[in-house]
């Protein structure tokens, strides 16, 4: 395919996305019949009623001006930087375009050519609630490190919202591997803003990306991350569900991930946290294969590693570096507390260690600016993952 023809399948295949948006099959089917996106929009009027019938919407709208206006779009989207690649391009993922309802094309923001984005081997979606318990947040970033191991650095795939999503992606970008956030709006658009530096950082990082299906000036509404979730499911060979209700977005991108006939994984947790339900249901009806380790997790997906020596724990970090201080016995005092009470608010770690909840405070801010430990909005705290 030359730029020529390829410069023509990418603006058909924008126009069919903004024609069949929402329901992608149908635009699968056609491009698959007629060998290409463009070809669809070379269809005689008797063509295209033989097809939809005289009266359908569908047929009515494969117009040259809908050619036009996607023109329009992608030149303006090469104007800012993004780019875009059809359902047909060599380029395209190879396990998405496999989806019965794969999209005509994605957006994608990216500072990396197409082919190391998507011309990897192993994908591996990482998805959850986003209202995250320290348990999933220090498993979520226990599981990523351990897929940091692989051989193969594998990318790792999400969906850019708060709690587990922007867990899995920091955690890639932060063992060097590549990530992928699949958005539910436009791709100039990043939703929720506060995660405008992350999404920032995975353009920039080599392989990674921003992605969507969704035209420019797309808000974010509620039936768009739900829709997105097959495209998190499509792209990965595998999908690990870190924490969900037994309804969510999470359950549902696992669910779809098992109708694609990719494996399912999920991190098992107390039957009495509603945050569980939906990984201990999965497990339990055998749609999803429980995770107890990074490793062994690895070995179920055939994916070599390397078994690195786990490094000094934070205990004996904490020892070392205040080595000197006033107050190193209260500040391992108070690692130790966290390490055996994890998830533990300020306030319970004042009252067991004997401070004042301000010193506990003071404490607890000096560990977590070090890396030792991690708070969060609720100011509970939890050991960060690896130590």
């Amino acid at each position: 395919m030359d730029r020529r023809e390829l410069r023509r399948e990418r603006v058909c295949a924008i126009a069919l996305g903004r024609i069949f948006g929402y329901e992608p099959r149908i635009s699968a089917e056609l491009a698959d019949r007629l060998g290409s996106a463009s070809k669809v929009f070379e269809l005689s009027e008797k063509e295209r009623d033989g097809i939809f019938g005289p009266y359908s919407k569908h047929g009515s709208a494969l117009v040259p001006s809908a050619v036009e206006e996607a023109e329009k779009e992608y030149d303006s989207l090469l104007e800012k930087g993004y780019g875009f690649v059809a359902r047909g391009e060599e380029d395209f993922p190879a396990l998405l375009r496999d989806c019965p309802d794969c999209p005509a094309g994605l957006y994608v923001r990216s500072r990396s050519p197409l082919g190391n984005i998507f011309g990897r081997e192993d994908y591996i979606a990482v998805v959850g609630t986003r209202d995250i318990s320290p348990y999933g947040r220090e498993w979520c970033r226990k599981i990523v490190e351990a897929i940091a191991r692989a051989d193969t650095r594998p990318t790792i795939v999400s969906g850019l919202a708060m709690g587990a999503d922007i867990t899995a992606h920091r955690t890639a970008l932060e063992n060097g591997l590549p990530t992928i956030a699949v958005m539910a709006t436009g791709i100039e658009e990043i939703y929720p803003w506060r995660h405008s530096a992350a999404a920032e950082d995975m353009e920039q990082a080599p392989g990674s990306a921003l992605v969507t299906d969704y035209p420019p000036g797309t808000s974010p509404i509620a039936i768009n991350f739900l829709r997105r979730n097959r495209i998190i499911a499509g792209l990965s060979k595998a999908t690990i569900l870190i924490e969900s209700k037994v309804k969510g977005g999470g359950m549902m991108t696992a669910r779809l991930a098992a109708s694609y006939g990719r494996e399912v994984f999920a991190l098992p947790g107390r039957l009495d946290d509603s945050r569980s339900r939906g990984c201990n249901m999965l497990i339990s009806s055998k749609i999803a294969e429980a995770v107890f380790d990074g490793e062994s997790l690895l070995e179920n997906l055939g994916i070599s590693f390397s078994r690195k020596a786990p490094g000094p724990r934070a205990e004996q970090l904490a020892e070392e570096m205040y080595s000197g201080l006033v107050e190193r016995d209260s500040l391992c005092r108070t690692i130790r507390y966290i390490r055996t009470h994890r998830g533990c608010d300020i306030d319970t770690i004042a009252s067991a260690t004997r401070t004042s909840a301000r010193t506990a405070s003071l404490l607890c801010h000096r560990l977590e600016n070090d890396g030792l430990i991690s708070v969060d909005m609720l100011r509970r705290c939890t050991i960060n993952a690896g130590l």
